[in-house]
């Protein structure tokens, strides 16, 4: 019984893990999914979730035999004191999803800002279903590194001496499902919430680029990076939602005082007329 109990409890715990650490990789599907046709985006959301958990769940168990290997450094960096490091293949996993997102953010924001009005804009042409569906995945598992090695942590067996005896393994796969469940549900709810109030849509590609901030200085503190004697840290998920936080209040206000301009704009141009 106390076994089911915490079994229970690790089970809850991981469920959250798995909805704190996947809201910005649900936004980053939301987002990345409007690339694809139309009429195809509701499917290539769900089938990239549907793919990306199955791949989620392979690499839970390669994880778990590879944890040690991936954390060895392959690359020293020794460039005469100005830069330094040990680059392990976590370290370099995290840097380049972090690299990838902050260029697909400022594709997207110099897109948007591109285009003056909507009689010159000229419109993209979709990309093919399979190629976002390709990104959804990759992007995915770019995300599930951290979750899955917070999960194995949660999930870790201890024997009475507090020795390691295993994971928790049926735990962790039904996380990841109920995680994946989750996603599939509030995915297409989110994509219509963003296309119809497309102010939040700036936003959140201004959230993505603060999510690829956050990977690249987690990866660069995965590998030890120092820049002229300066260690990098990485930024924690608290300093992450606070900046969040600060974006989502200015936009708020910003919102509040355009309708307010408009408004006495209105004002004047009736006070004017007559």
């Amino acid at each position: 019984m106390a076994e089911l109990l915490n079994s229970l409890i690790t089970l809850g715990l991981l469920v959250l893990l798995q909805a704190v650490l996947g809201f910005d990789n649900l936004l980053y599907i939301s987002l990345e999914s409007q690339r694809a046709p139309e009429a195809d985006q509701s499917r290539v959301r769900k089938l990239g979730i549907t793919i990306a958990v199955g791949l989620r769940i392979f690499l839970l168990f390669i994880l778990i035999h590879l944890v040690e290997l991936l954390q060895d450094p392959f690359l020293e960096l020794a460039e005469g004191g100005w830069i330094e490091g040990s680059i392990n293949f976590h370290s370099l996993i995290v840097l380049f999803g972090g690299a990838f997102i902050l260029y697909t953010a400022t594709k997207e924001i110099a897109h948007m800002m591109s285009l003056e009005d909507e009689e010159n804009a000229v419109d993209r042409k979709p990309s093919s279903s399979k190629k976002v569906i390709g990104l959804i995945v990759f992007m995915n598992v770019i995300f599930s590194f951290d979750s899955i090695l917070s999960a194995m942590a949660l999930a870790s067996k201890k024997g009475a001496d507090g020795s390691h005896e295993g994971y928790q393994l049926g735990v962790m796969i039904t996380a990841i499902l109920i995680g994946g469940a989750i996603m599939v549900l509030l995915a297409d709810r989110v994509t219509e919430f963003l296309r119809r109030n497309r102010m939040y849509e700036v936003l959140g590609l201004f959230v993505l680029f603060v999510v690829g901030i956050m990977l690249l200085t987690e990866g660069a503190h995965l590998a030890h990076l120092t820049i002229f004697g300066n260690e990098i840290h990485a930024m924690t998920k608290t300093t992450f939602y606070f900046v969040i936080g600060v974006l989502l209040l200015t936009d708020i206000v910003q919102g509040r005082y355009h309708k307010k301009l408009s408004a006495e704009k209105l004002r004047k141009e009736k006070n004017f007329n007559s």
